[in-house]
């Protein structure tokens, strides 16, 4: 990718599951086989997708709760194995949500923009879905749960901006959880939620996203409202 810098470059970055990539019935199939694994009952799938986006031992702490400090590591591993498994599978697959990567394309084609990624996934994990829908070299910056604290802290945030040299300003977080719009607004930078994930719309408008969007073809507008709101400052 091209490096663009300078005080009048947008980053935009983005979270995965539930924002790029439609992986909730892989995520609560794994959790059933991990909790499964430990002769656990699992949650329910609306516990599972509310934990979706927080780094996975921090996950399996909030719904386990009071035995956390047992049960959250070995349940963590048998997870990742539970999930690595199922992405071998023909039967299970994490497609792209519709206009997801014509939205890419449109952002990573234009001079004023550099892209991110914000994810409490794993580095392996995410390089698995830029080899399964040929991702790579669109984004300038990738952050995940291996090298920062889970979100909502906002240290991801905090280094795509330094690791591109973005003004905080002029850094946007796409994402559906609360989570990363609570980490987007800790880290200065703006947050636009998306309504096809896994948090209901007005728990993100609660978080502090500044706009919900119903589809991705709305992007493009609520970001150039964005850039030249910032550009008029």
């Amino acid at each position: 990718m091209k490096a663009r810098k300078g005080p009048h470059v947008n980053l935009v970055i983005f979270d995965v599951d539930g924002t790029l990539i439609d992986s909730q019935n892989m995520i609560v199939t794994a959790m059933d086989r991990a909790f499964a694994a430990h002769g656990l009952a699992a949650p329910s799938r609306a516990e599972v997708l509310s934990i979706v986006g927080l780094s996975l031992e921090t996950a399996m702490r909030a719904l386990v709760k009071e035995e956390a400090d047992a049960l959250a590591g070995p349940l963590t591993e048998a997870y990742k194995a539970a999930f690595f498994d199922l992405r071998q599978s023909e039967e299970h697959h994490e497609p792209l949500f519709p206009g997801a990567l014509a939205a890419l394309d449109r952002l990573s084609g234009r001079e004023d923009v550099v892209l991110g990624i914000a994810t409490g996934k794993s580095r392996r994990g995410v390089n698995a879905i830029m080899d399964l829908h040929n991702l790579h070299g669109r984004f300038a910056t990738i952050q995940t749960a291996d090298d920062h604290p889970s979100k909502p802290n906002p240290g991801m945030v905090s280094a795509a901006i330094a690791e591109t040299g973005v003004l905080p300003q002029r850094a946007t977080v796409i994402g559906d959880t609360t989570f990363d719009m609570e980490m987007a607004r800790a880290a200065g930078a703006r947050a636009i939620g998306v309504g096809w994930g896994y948090h209901p719309n007005e728990a993100l408008a609660a978080a502090g996203a500044q706009i919900v969007l119903s589809h991705f073809d709305e992007l493009d507008r609520a970001l150039e409202a964005h850039f030249l709101e910032e550009a008029a400052r």
